[in-house]
């Protein structure tokens, strides 16, 4: 059965949607960026009715200062409170363990703030790992862009005939040769940091062709992310969609977490 439930976070009231079901392990579902609960194109709404359908509870809440939650929007580097808040809200119900997940900067926010809420496993979808800088794709996601190009013959034909926008291209390359490192204080270097200390089982989920998971796959390979890679089990999609908005997508996103759970 699904209700709305309503949980405080510090003076704040959070709202929430409960898809209550037989069993005591259950998926709590973190927004990302600002979107409401519901999800790009239903996704979350959709995700949760087929998990409560398989007797796991769904939690799916909006943040402070989204959707029908008070107070202010602070990012996802300030949800850590309302993370622990809906687990804890979660846990009320009777759900005794809990597996958290998200999509793009809500899985980078899991990994942060997973361990202050008592959260026993993760689910992270295309983590978000890029320092926003531009309105450009990230740097990794440009090289690919690229590389899978000049592999094609027809896009050699097309920049011999001019149709390729040279202004577009020039872009491109000045983002790829300042692709930053990975510092101590990096965004990428503090996920990685998070994911080597985790103690609790993580799944990592990556739409092959998204740009976000691109730029993340690049991340990963890098030094930062040496302790990390042992803690951590990767599944790929090929897909291009960050939300998972294909049926075949969904069916897919829905059988890993509940592997999961």
């Amino acid at each position: 059965m699904r209700k709305l439930i309503e949980f405080t976070c510090g003076e704040e009231t959070l709202v929430g949607t409960l898809d209550d079901a037989a069993g005591t392990t259950g998926l709590l579902i973190v927004s990302g960026g600002n979107e409401i609960r519901i999800g790009a194109h239903r996704g979350m709404a959709q995700l949760a009715e087929r998990i409560a359908r398989a007797d796991h509870p769904v939690l799916r809440y909006d943040r402070r200062g989204i959707g029908d939650s008070t107070g202010e929007n602070g990012g996802f580097e300030s949800s850590g409170e309302d993370i622990t808040a809906a687990a804890q809200a979660f846990r009320e119900t009777g759900v005794e363990r809990i597996i958290a997940y998200g999509n793009c900067d809500a899985a980078t926010a899991l990994a942060f703030f997973h361990a202050q809420a008592g959260i026993d496993g993760l689910i992270l979808a295309n983590p978000w790992t890029v320092e926003a800088v531009d309105e450009m794709p990230p740097a990794a996601a440009i090289r690919s862009h690229y590389a899978a190009k000049l592999r094609d013959p027809k896009e050699w034909l097309r920049a011999a005939r001019g149709g390729v926008n040279i202004a577009k291209l020039a872009k491109g390359l000045a983002k790829i040769s300042k692709s930053a490192p990975q510092t101590e204080t990096s965004l990428a270097s503090r996920l990685a940091t998070a994911l080597a200390e985790a103690r609790v089982p993580v799944t990592v989920l990556l739409a092959k062709g998204d740009n976000t998971a691109i730029a993340f796959t690049d991340a990963f390979k890098g030094p930062a992310f040496d302790a990390a890679r042992n803690r951590v089990k990767i599944e790929q999609l090929v897909s291009d969609s960050h939300s998972f908005a294909s049926p075949a997508d969904k069916d897919w996103l829905s059988g890993k977490v509940l592997e999961a759970l």
